[in-house]
């Protein structure tokens, strides 16, 4: 693995490793082997851009939040409800700039979006529901935890120790909601204004502030991380949840073709550009976004110890549910640890403290599986609908306890 200097402005964090520090990992190997062109090095650059997108937040949303207070609502009220808006006690935000900036924002969507290459990325995405929660939860989110910057403000708030099985499901409905379709919700365009996925991420991003606003009133180590929930950490993110899914799919069989890998690329560009990341932070490529995540998982430095407790509340999950007596849920634990050990390598699996199966590989079984289904659902389009179907109605099962607990979703027949 070839390394250029790197770039010193990296290095005023804490956070920050050495490239050489973190070259064995079997995450990176692979990176370095099978994603990137050949003799790659690491590209000052880069590492520029990262390094200045951890002092970088959301400033619009971060200046309304100190100055007024909650938004949500009144900016959804505001464009798809002006009337009443009008006659609210919030109509005084219009003279807001910030605010203002943000109606622009979300009131139409923006000119470089192609909504034809999206929808096409968004009915990939969700081909293969269960699959796709499999990624997020044992790729996606487990791997994640590996990565201090990324795990310490979940620490800190609490979430995914105590609340994992509702933080779950409900990153999952918002993957749901991103890749909503005209075929499914009868509106004119992916990401529809006014759409389900356009109203999560409003209250998403006011979340993010709040949870910001708290941790530097606390005590966040703002030299040694960065600000928290930080631009370049955002983006990573975003990479976890369109990239590494995208490229999990192919690599179990999914036959995704090159137009719809762009398109889930092109898809989540505009959801995390609407989550307030600056769209010149956003990789376009598949090809720059692997190169993007290389440079930042090359100078994170590992603390699993910060991750752990992240790693077993998501892990534990299923005895949770069954039963910590229930076989099937010991299994399936097994099973999650296989997926994560296979996709992301074992050092990363050993320092989270995940189970070790001496036959893991063969969770990719299920490769020609979803590749006889795809098969079949191009020789059979009536399949695809079949397919929908069955996903809304699991979908439907596992959020139980988001209808039941949750009065965002409540009143919701689907997720």
């Amino acid at each position: 693995m070839g390394y250029s200097q790197a770039s010193a402005k990296i290095y005023a964090y804490g956070r920050s490793a050495s490239p050489t520090e973190n070259k064995e990992l079997q995450v990176l190997q692979r990176m370095h082997k099978f994603l990137l062109p050949r003799g790659y090095q690491l590209q000052p650059k880069w590492l520029d851009d990262i390094a200045e997108g951890y002092e970088v937040t959301d400033l619009a949303v971060d200046n309304i939040i100190n100055k007024h207070g909650r938004f949500a609502e009144a900016l959804q009220q505001s464009i798809v409800n002006k009337a009443a808006f009008e006659s609210s006690d919030k109509a005084y935000l219009m003279d807001d700039p910030d605010f203002k900036k943000l109606h622009e924002q979300f009131a139409t969507h923006p000119k470089w979006f192609d909504a034809k290459l999206a929808e096409k990325g968004a009915i990939a995405y969700r081909r293969y529901p269960l699959t796709l929660v499999w990624l997020l939860r044992n790729v996606a989110l487990m791997a994640g935890y590996s990565i201090p910057a990324l795990s310490l403000p979940l620490i800190k708030t609490g979430a995914l120790v105590h609340d994992a099985l509702a933080r779950l499901y409900r990153t999952y409905g918002y993957m749901m909601a991103v890749s909503e379709h005209p075929k499914i919700t009868g509106d004119n365009t992916v990401l529809a204004i006014g759409g389900e996925a356009w109203r999560q991420t409003i209250r998403v991003r006011q979340l993010h502030s709040l949870i910001r606003k708290g941790l530097i009133k606390g005590d966040w180590d703002s030299e040694y991380w960065g600000q928290p929930i930080n631009q370049s950490d955002m983006v990573a993110t975003h990479l976890q949840f369109s990239l590494l899914i995208s490229r999990g799919l192919k690599w179990l069989g999914a036959r995704i073709t090159p137009e719809e890998a762009e398109g889930i690329m092109h898809l989540w560009r505009l959801a995390t550009w609407w989550m307030g990341v600056d769209l010149e932070r956003i990789p376009k490529t598949e090809e720059a976004s692997w190169e993007w995540f290389y440079h930042y998982l090359s100078v994170q430095k590992l603390d699993f110890e910060v991750g752990r407790p992240l790693a077993k509340a998501l892990h534990d999950l299923p005895s949770q549910i069954m039963g910590e007596t229930n076989w099937r849920g010991h299994a399936v634990e097994l099973v999650n640890a296989s997926v994560t050990r296979t996709f992301v390598g074992d050092d990363l699996g050993d320092g989270l403290n995940l189970p070790k199966l001496p036959l893991r590989q063969a969770v990719l079984i299920s490769a020609p599986m979803l590749f006889g289904i795809d098969t079949a659902r191009r020789l059979h389009p009536k399949l695809e609908a079949r397919i929908e179907r069955f996903r809304r109605t699991r979908q439907d099962n596992m959020n139980w306890w988001l209808k039941k607990h949750d009065p965002y979703y409540a009143n919701k027949k689907t997720l």
